[in-house]
């Protein structure tokens, strides 16, 4: 059973994500919270395996909200689901350390499918996608230490990365999919996935997505 928690100020669409989720053998629905602040509060105390998260509430608003549930180390994962289709959201949220974004005028089944697929560890914003997002506000990633070259300043999500899990990571955050790199890289699909499984275990990344989002940071991937 996957539970979830809704938090959006609209008590009408709150009710509407319940019904939905609770038609649902594998979903239940543990709480629903109207502000960024009632979600903190909620999720620390049901620790829910997703919580489908609106951008704009009063108070604390989505995006603050989701980024410090991630810094508290909540093991819930975040699907933002807005009405506002804007890159910039997309772009914040996923550095926020949101698994996926999805808007609400989404079909029911891809809502269904995207709880299931965050509960499960995957993204359901594509990498793709991600690197789009990255490319255009390539302006707000971080500068390197001291003005420096990256390489000079070894970044320490990466140091204990082999040589090959490095190759990966890099045309991961260049958007590859797994079947790509195998094609490519003249490797079997399920060691890709090992890899990536050893990857976002030494990199402290949630998922897919934040591993694009390291590559950036590190300069392993530079925008195009």
């Amino acid at each position: 059973m996957t539970t979830v928690l809704i938090a959006d100020d609209q008590p009408m669409q709150r009710f509407g994500f319940r019904m939905l989720l609770e038609s649902q053998d594998d979903l239940t629905v543990v709480g629903e919270a109207g502000n960024g602040n009632e979600a903190i509060d909620l999720i620390a105390r049901h620790q829910p395996d997703v919580a489908l998260m609106d951008i704009r509430m009063p108070g604390l608003d989505g995006i603050e909200a989701t980024r410090h549930i991630i810094r508290s180390g909540s093991r819930t994962r975040i699907l933002i689901v807005t009405t506002f289709d804007l890159d910039a959201y997309a772009y914040d949220g996923l550095r926020a350390g949101a698994s996926g974004f999805l808007v609400k005028d989404a079909q029911p089944e891809e809502l269904l499918s995207g709880i299931r697929a965050v509960a499960a560890g995957d993204a359901v914003v594509a990498p793709s996608l991600t690197r789009r997002l990255l490319d255009a506000y390539a302006q707000h990633l971080p500068d390197a230490p001291g003005g420096r070259p990256p390489t000079t300043v070894p970044d320490p999500r990466i140091t204990a990365l082999t040589g090959r899990e490095r190759e990966i990571l890099t045309v991961i955050g260049k958007g590859w999919s797994n079947a790509e790199i195998a094609t490519r890289l003249h490797l079997a699909e399920s060691t890709v996935k090992t890899h990536l499984t050893r990857i976002l275990a030494k990199t402290g990344c949630r998922d897919r997505v934040q591993a694009v989002i390291l590559a950036y940071d590190t300069r392993l991937v530079t925008p195009s």
